[in-house]
């Protein structure tokens, strides 16, 4: 049994209370949408879904929630309520009120075509999308056979509203949504409960007649992000066409066909699913890196003998002449179109999207600081890095500090890289030879900006 999550709530547009949980604190951000029906707190104390989301919450920040009408989630809501574009407004305030600007959206049963319009609507927010045994359409239509023709969904809403939360239609519900899986008549006496913990007979009869009324085939081919569609090859819910449906109308789908009839992964299939969003999440995260990464001019300048200027002015007039050197520093920055990073000590880490700004702007500063009675060195390299919320990161960065380090007082070092880029800008370099530069492979050839 899993510790029970605290519980939360976002408010959306309209003023609906959605409660939600965030379990765990991995690298990536993963919104679970098991379905209309769920109980966070009921959910917690089940061992096949406590399970579940002990696992995510392994390699995730899991976000998990209670649409509206469900669970713990606000219940008494008007006629048309109940819809999925309602159901996007629960997550995106879910998101918000969870610190989420990006998240990998994972759904089942019709939960999965929630997160599949909220990746059409909102690809910005939607890192990647899993979807596993979801139909994009309720009733049997003529170019979409698979599902229940209306006089089997009345028979099904009839006998569902009769027999919700009683042991018969928890017992029938796991026989067909489990795969086979032999349960204690205890445990089907949890499920009834959890059943009747996640709605009421009406709500449930409501939300069903949502999902035979459902068809968003239209919407698919519009999603933009990495998908998954997982779904089992003898799921007796929704059948295996249907999931080939999703995966063929999605643009660069991958569809995964699982064993057995599990229509909720809980079980025998459990394992499976676990490792297949995993491996998803990694792949997602490692495209969003390389997606992050940009071409960049790295700046790096530093004071010379600062320390010992420092001992030498005393710590009133140092702070003075380092007041002014930041001034200084700034004002070319803005004026050469630079993006300062951070102050490190006594020097700054900047970007320019142009080499030749960047030297020019390097050679401003080595100049205008002599005014201040000090020096600087400064060094650039033009490669890749990753923008991290104001920081920046990468292998260019790195190597910008190290020519940067091998500058000497007055002096503006860059890389080759650099001076091949600024061919034809009228900048004169003259050779520095060949260098080693710590932490960083191979030997790197250095030039001298002639001013």
């Amino acid at each position: 049994m899993m510790e029970r999550p605290d519980v939360r709530y976002a408010v959306t547009t309209d003023g609906t209370h959605i409660a939600y949980s965030v379990i765990g604190d991995g690298p990536i951000d993963l919104v679970y949408s098991f379905g209309y029906l769920s109980n966070i707190d009921a959910f917690s104390e089940t061992p096949e879904h406590a399970a579940l989301w002990r696992r995510l919450a392994a390699f995730s920040r899991l976000i998990v929630f209670d649409r509206r009408g469900s669970g713990l989630s606000d219940r008494n809501l008007p006629d048309g309520a109940n819809t999925l574009e309602a159901g996007m407004d629960d997550i995106r305030a879910v998101m918000d009120a969870a610190g989420s600007e990006r998240a990998l959206l994972l759904g089942f049963q019709d939960g999965g075509m929630l997160c599949a319009l909220f990746a059409a609507s909102y690809p910005d927010r939607t890192i990647g999308l899993v979807v596993y045994g979801s139909s994009p359409r309720g009733t049997w239509a003529e170019d979409f056979p698979w599902t229940w023709r209306d006089e089997e969904w009345n028979d099904y809403l009839e006998k569902l509203e009769r027999t919700w939360g009683s042991l018969q239609q928890a017992e029938d519900q796991m026989r067909w949504t489990s795969g086979g899986v032999t349960f204690t008549q205890a445990q089907v006496a949890d499920f009834a409960r959890l059943f009747r913990a996640t709605a009421s007979p009406g709500s449930a009869v409501a939300v069903e007649r949502m999902t035979r009324d459902l068809d968003v085939r239209p919407i698919l081919p519009a999603i933009r992000v990495p998908t998954l569609v997982l779904h089992a090859k003898d799921d007796q819910v929704e059948p295996l066409e249907a999931g080939r449906f999703i995966a063929s109308a999605i643009p660069g789908a991958r569809f995964v066909e699982l064993p057995g009839s599990e229509h909720v992964p809980l079980w025998q299939n459990a394992t499976r699913v676990l490792d297949e969003v995993r491996s998803f999440a990694t792949s997602v995260m490692g495209e969003e890196a390389e997606l992050d990464r940009v071409l960049a001019t790295v700046l790096f300048t530093d004071i010379v003998d600062s320390t010992a200027q420092s001992a030498a002015m005393g710590d009133h007039a140092w702070r003075e002449v380092r007041d002014h050197h930041d001034q200084l520093v700034r004002g070319q920055l803005a004026r050469y179109r630079g993006r300062e990073i951070k102050t490190m000590g006594d020097g700054f880490l900047a970007t320019f999207d142009g080499p030749a700004r960047g030297i020019r702007c390097a050679e401003a500063i080595a100049s205008g600081v002599k005014t201040l009675g000090i020096e600087v060195r400064a060094g650039l390299h033009t490669g890749e890095v990753s923008f991290e919320g104001d920081d920046v990161a990468g292998l260019g960065v790195a190597i910008g500090a190290r020519v940067g380090a091998k500058a000497g007082a007055s002096e503006v070092l860059v890389s080759q890289t650099v001076k091949d880029l600024v061919a034809g800008s009228g900048l004169v370099f003259e050779d520095a030879g060949e260098h080693e530069l710590k932490g960083v492979p191979d030997r790197w050839h250095l030039y001298r900006v002639v001013t």
